[in-house]
């Protein structure tokens, strides 16, 4: 391991227990799958709008 690993690491989580960074884990992983799923939401509805202006 480098010391910058290391430095990255003792950085992001620091002062944390095991139980808490695990936490902070799983809710960057839910923050990213969740910020996929509204991208793909908005991408429909921009698909749609286009679609739509094309029938009136």
């Amino acid at each position: 391991m480098s010391a910058a690993t290391l430095y990255n690491w003792r950085r992001q989580y620091g002062g944390m227990d095991a139980d808490a960074a695990k936490e902070l884990k799983e809710l960057r992983e839910q923050n990213s799958r969740l910020k996929r799923l509204l991208a793909d939401a908005e991408l429909e509805k921009d698909a749609l709008r286009e679609i739509g202006k094309g029938k009136f």
